[in-house]
């Protein structure tokens, strides 16, 4: 997926680049100032506002080989969402920046902005403006910060797993790096469903508030790999995340056609997922779609049947 041809950024002045994206951007009835001011200005019903934000950044979270510019709009806007949904929120509105070098072309931009208004069409989320700045040649990187509301919820922190809690997943596991290593491989064709999830991963932002209601004790949203990101959680609450391998085969299954005995690997190690983890108190019914993969211990770190895992997950300085 080579960037597209014709004009690039240094051909245009900002003002035109704007004039073609702010029409795209969805807006929502709380936007009472949206894009084109200095700020936005949002009516928070609740009063509580729940901030996050993530980056990307080209030739360390996206090739141009493998993903357009739509999809990185699409993934970038997925990542900051389910931040949003683990605390058991819904979003409401992001803001968008792009740092981009002269040479890139403004049908890539173009298609970037698709991505992003896309997503939050799909999610009813507004874009409320942002901010577009120059770069040397050959760099991009995208940043979103998202807002949300907690709607008749608490906040769900990481801090608070007890001993006896269930360990639950919000949906499966090991989907996107199965399809990144079927990139990196050139096996595409092995797996095309695992290399387009990859590309624009799909994560179930309602969830977050469904598990919350449910009485979901901690959370988070999956990006760096089941065992790294639940090793968060244990750390958080003081206690042991015992996964179970049982529990977890169906998800190996679904991935071994495509990518062999690596689907372990894949399912306690692989990021960019967006699935939500969560605990549970033991008597309480997992919401619907929801499936129990441990139990919560006494101790520390994660395992898998009592068998400490060091998975490394992602992590963005050290790999």
């Amino acid at each position: 997926m080579i960037p597209p041809d014709g004009p690039t950024l240094g051909q245009a002045s900002e003002e035109e680049l704007l004039a073609q994206i702010f029409p795209a951007l969805p807006t929502r009835p709380e936007v009472i100032i949206g894009v084109g001011d200095d700020a936005a200005l949002l009516g928070v019903p609740t009063g509580a506002v729940l901030v996050t934000t993530d980056s990307m950044v080209l030739g360390r979270d996206w090739l141009d080989e493998w993903s357009s510019g739509q999809d990185v709009g699409h993934k970038v806007v997925t990542q900051n969402l389910a931040d949003i949904a683990a605390m058991g929120g819904t979003a409401t509105g992001v803001v968008v920046s792009l740092i981009a070098g002269r040479d890139t072309s403004i049908e890539w931009v173009r298609m970037l902005n698709g991505g992003i208004a896309q997503g939050c069409s799909q999610a009813e989320v507004a874009v409320l403006g942002g901010d577009l700045s120059s770069a040397p040649d050959g760099v991009r990187m995208v940043s979103i910060t998202a807002l949300g509301e907690l709607r008749d919820v608490r906040a769900v922190r990481r801090d608070g797993a007890r001993v006896g809690d269930q360990v639950a997943v919000s949906d499966a596991l090991g989907r996107s790096d199965a399809g990144l290593r079927l990139l990196q491989q050139d096996r595409v064709a092995a797996g095309e469903q695992w290399v387009a999830f990859h590309r624009r991963p799909v994560a179930r932002y309602a969830a977050g508030p469904q598990a919350a209601r449910a009485g979901a004790t901690s959370m988070m949203d999956i990006s760096d790999g089941l065992v790294r990101d639940g090793r968060r959680i244990a750390s958080s609450s003081g206690v042991r995340i015992d996964l179970q391998a049982s529990l977890l085969l169906d998800f190996v299954a679904l991935l071994e056609p495509a990518v062999g005995a690596d689907a372990w690997e894949c399912v306690l190690g692989g990021g960019e997922e967006h699935t939500l983890l969560a605990t549970f108190p033991a008597d309480v019914e997992l919401p619907q779609g929801w499936r129990r993969v441990g139990v919560v211990r006494d101790g520390e770190g994660v395992t898998l049947d009592g068998r400490e895992q060091r998975n490394g997950g992602w992590d963005h300085f050290s790999g």
